[in-house]
């Protein structure tokens, strides 16, 4: 077991699989307006492993409710099987 746990900490998702389960996780459960506004997720990359670390490129990250956070954490781990490893979601402004 704790041999699996470390190699689901240390796995690399390629880009386009990763937007491409992000963009089914919107259509299944759209952003909700939170803080005077629409979260919009534009693509993600993973940035580190060891714990896995993704970056969301978006119109605004104070529209990132906790709950949605947690909502595509499930959906990542659902999809890339990362049991037993946390999760970084961080969220920025698109330039």
């Amino acid at each position: 077991m704790i041999q699996n746990v470390y190699a689901n900490s240390q796995k690399r998702v390629s880009t386009s699989v990763l937007n491409d389960v992000l963009i089914d996780a919107q259509t299944m459960n759209p952003t909700t307006t939170f803080n005077g506004g629409r979260l919009k997720i534009y693509y993600a990359n993973q940035v580190s492993v060891g714990p896995p670390t993704f970056v969301l490129f978006t119109n605004d990250p104070q529209y990132l409710h906790f709950s949605y956070k947690r909502y595509l954490e499930n959906r990542m781990r659902e999809a890339f099987g990362f049991e037993g490893t946390p999760i970084h979601i961080l969220c920025r402004k698109r330039d």
